[in-house]
Formats: structure tokens, C-alpha cells, sequence
């Protein structure tokens, strides 16, 4: 299940090369005008028309809700609950909005065609199977975001078909001065992020987890992708010295519980630097592990830069 949620939280690429994680070309916060269209072949060269502005958009996975969001736009329904975040919806207003029953992984159909949208937005390796279903009856558009530069393509993707090329120009710019701000004064603190529900937790790799991508422009990151089978265990981890640990709890049906709590178990745990001087942050998997847009990013890299200082 962890397996499926990492690759339902960044891309399937593998990168056998060292563990070591390099920091890329500093932000541009230039931001070119968006303009208004009804056909588009989006960021990732899927071709995308319709016969008018969306009105009534379906989302399936968290970065639809994010971004429209930033473009002051709610969804007809959802399949995720970061609207319910503070920096979102909040947790009353996010009640008003109808949730798909069926889960991440298999939202049912007939509950989303029962919305009539106009435009259905989920993420390509997991809903694209629900394409053949859909069609004739909406749009299905599978987006599949790699990098935060994909989710600001996207943002400008969907900015475009709705009409809002302000709001997602603004959306855009915010972010790409927030993280070129945060580029100028990186941290010399080793950092990590790691995810999971119990002790068979991942670490969240640049090359496979948008949020992650951030890191090694903004702290020592030094972790790689390891592909599906591969990891890190606490001995690997201990041995790095991380100075500041991030902790995305994924909850899977009974299951409940900090996942810092439960590693606190093993002896290893306690002699991680991190975790000896308190600088260990249960984070929202919410909105660091499944938004991946700008405003997720943006959260995140707020709540990031400050546990770094």
C-alpha cells in the first residue's frame, strides 16, 4: 500500500546514480502572461479542448484541488481532503464540497458523472483507467506532475481553459519569488523527509516526490531515488547525521498513530541527531505529500525554511 501511495505522491522515474542529491539552476521568478484558451497541449504534451470554460470540475487527486484554489475556483466534488487545511478551504467551507466515495484508488464512477462536470482532473498512473469510462459523458484529463515545475505548467494549463490567467499568473509569481527568496539563504542543516504508516517507512527522493524537489535548493538533502525495491534503513540515516527531520503519517484504514511515535520504538531512533535535539516535525501528508502545487509547495516551504534556521 506505501508503494502505491509513493508513486500516487510524485513520478515512477528511478535513478540508480549516488545517493547524493544536487542542487539545481537558481528560480526564475519572471512570469510569462497566460493566455485564455479552449484547446492547449498541456505540460506534459497531452492534448486538452473543450467547447467552453470549465464550470463544474471534478478532482481526483489533491493538485486539482490546489490549483483551483489559487485560481479561486472550488471543485464540483473531490477525492482528497486538503481543502479542509487552513491555507485552503479551511475545515467548514471544505464540508460544502461533495467527496467521491470509493477512495483514492478507485473512485466510482457513477458518483462522478452524477456531478455532470464539465472537466475531471486526475492523476494519470492511478485514474487513467477510468478514462474509457468517462468518455462521451466529460473530459478526462490525466495529469501526472513530477517536478513543481510540472505543477506550475499545469497551474498555467488549467489557468488557460478556465479563463483565470491572472489569478494564475499571480498564483505563479507568488510561488517563484517565495522559493527563489528561500534559494538566496539556504540552510547548512541536513534535512529529511521521510513518509509511511509504521516502522516500513520511504524517504521522500527529489526524483519521485515533488515536495522533496524543493530541498536541495533550500538545505543539505543528501538522498536519492532507490526505485520501487530500494530504501534507506535508520542505520543509513543515522549515519548521515540529519539535523532536522520531516514526518508525513499516512493513515491506511485502522490504522492510526504518529509515525515518529512509532519509530521511537526502535534504539535507533533516539540517537538520530534530529530526533536527540527535538528538531522532529510531524507534518500534514495532506498538503506535503499529495498537493504538489504552488500553494502546497508554498506551505511547505514556509514550514521548511523556519524548522531550518
Amino acid at each position: 500500500m506505501v508503494g502505491s501511495v509513493l508513486v500516487g505522491c510524485g513520478s515512477s522515474s528511478e535513478e540508480p546514480a549516488s545517493d547524493e542529491a544536487k542542487p539545481t539552476a537558481r528560480t526564475e521568478v519572471t512570469v510569462e502572461p497566460i493566455k485564455a484558451s479552449q484547446e492547449l497541449t498541456d505540460t506534459n504534451g497531452v492534448r486538452i479542448a473543450l467547447e467552453k470554460q470549465p464550470e463544474r470540475i471534478v478532482c481526483l487527486f489533491a493538485l486539482c484541488d490546489d490549483i483551483l484554489t489559487e485560481l479561486g475556483i472550488v471543485p464540483t466534488a473531490t477525492n482528497s481532503a486538503l481543502l479542509a487545511h487552513p491555507g485552503f478551504l479551511g475545515e467548514e467551507k471544505a464540508k460544502e464540497v461533495d467527496v467521491i466515495p470509493g477512495g483514492f484508488i478507485a473512485p466510482e464512477v457513477e458518483a462522478i458523472l452524477s456531478h455532470k462536470p464539465d472537466l475531471v482532473i486526475g492523476l494519470g498512473d492511478t485514474h487513467g483507467k477510468l478514462a474509457p469510462a468517462l468518455t462521451g459523458a466529460t473530459t478526462f484529463w490525466a495529469m501526472q506532475p513530477a517536478t513543481w515545475q510540472d505543477s506550475v505548467g499545469y497551474l498555467r494549463d488549467l489557468a488557460a481553459l478556465t479563463g483565470r490567467t491572472a489569478e494564475g499568473e499571480k498564483a505563479e509569481r507568488t510561488f517563484r519569488a517565495k522559493l527563489a527568496a528561500a534559494e538566496k539563504a539556504p540552510s547548512d542543516k541536513t534535512a529529511l523527509i521521510i513518509y509511511g504508516s509504521d516502522e516500513n517507512f520511504g524517504v521522500a527522493a527529489p526524483e519521485a516526490d515533488v515536495a522533496a524537489g524543493l530541498f536541495p535548493k533550500i538545505a543539505e538533502y543528501p538522498w536519492k531515488s532507490r526505485g520501487v525495491e530500494g530504501g534507506y534503513s535508520l542505520e543509513e540515516i543515522l549515519a548521515r547525521d540529519v539535523d532536522v527531520l520531516f514526518v508525513e503519517t499516512l493513515s491506511f484504514g485502522d490504522v492510526d498513530g504518529k509515525l515518529s511515535e512509532k519509530l521511537a520504538a526502535n534504539p535507533l531512533w533516539g540517537r538520530i541527531p534530529a530526533v536527540k535535539n527535538g528538531d522532529v516535525h510531524e507534518v500534514n501528508s495532506e498538503v506535503w505529500a499529495k498537493g504538489r502545487g504552488t500553494r502546497s509547495l508554498g506551505i511547505v516551504l514556509d514550514e521548511a525554511t523556519a524548522a531550518l534556521r
